[in-house]
């Protein structure tokens, strides 16, 4: 029999883990750089729901600890990217996709991930988005990073379009130094690397921290 990829109560240990590094006495050690705060909390896609909980409730407290903190859905930034394209266009996607899935689901797919990679990838895709919410957060709070965290949640709804790591690269140096960690639905593979959902091919360009 093989090890399950996720044992009992990891996402639990995970979130304890990140909730005493966020609160250590001599501030966040989410990160060994200080130059560097990010981390990543994987958890199974099947545990989104007991994810977004847990999440909460760690927000929860840590508001009433007198910390700021700002959770980013990555879906709602998609949704508004492609919202903020004409109507035409977006008919036109939904229709050429449904002639597509009818010949083959495959085509399908390729199809969509060209096209909406146009509105997510690269510097000026979603990842702008995400550092401009980011700075905006940080800026109300410039003497209280040591107080502030980003959430960044909702990454399943990019899947198969995006990869986590380009995102954390593309918002490098652009978010005031307050801790951020984003939160990974996917399989981890060995010490450094994650399948994305668990079901692309496994990732090791990661520099931040993998929680637990």
């Amino acid at each position: 029999m093989t090890e399950p990829l996720f044992r009992e109560g990891s996402l639990h240990e995970a979130v304890t883990a990140l909730r005493r590094d966020l609160l250590d006495e001599a501030g966040p050690q989410i990160s060994t750089m200080r130059n560097y705060r990010f981390a990543l909390l994987p958890y199974h896609p099947q545990e989104e729901l007991r994810l977004r909980q847990l999440m909460r409730q760690l927000a929860d407290d840590l508001r009433n600890e007198g910390w700021g903190v700002l959770s980013i859905s990555l879906q709602t930034l998609l949704l508004d990217r492609i919202r903020a394209t004409r109507k035409a266009n977006i008919e036109s996607l939904i229709g050429r996709e449904k002639r597509l899935y009818q010949k083959s689901p495959d085509r399908a797919v390729e199809y969509l991930r060209d096209k909406i990679a146009l509105y997510i990838e690269g510097p000026n895709g979603i990842a702008a988005d995400v550092a401009r919410l980011i700075q905006a957060f940080a800026t109300k709070r410039p003497d209280d990073t040591d107080r502030t965290l980003v959430l960044i949640g909702r990454a399943g709804s990019l899947y198969p379009f995006f990869r986590s790591s380009a995102l954390l690269k593309h918002i490098d140096g652009k978010t005031g130094h307050v801790p951020v960690v984003l939160l990974y639905p996917g399989v981890r593979k060995d010490t450094t690397s994650l399948s994305f959902m668990g079901e692309l091919a496994p990732d090791s360009d990661y520099r931040p921290r993998i929680y637990p």
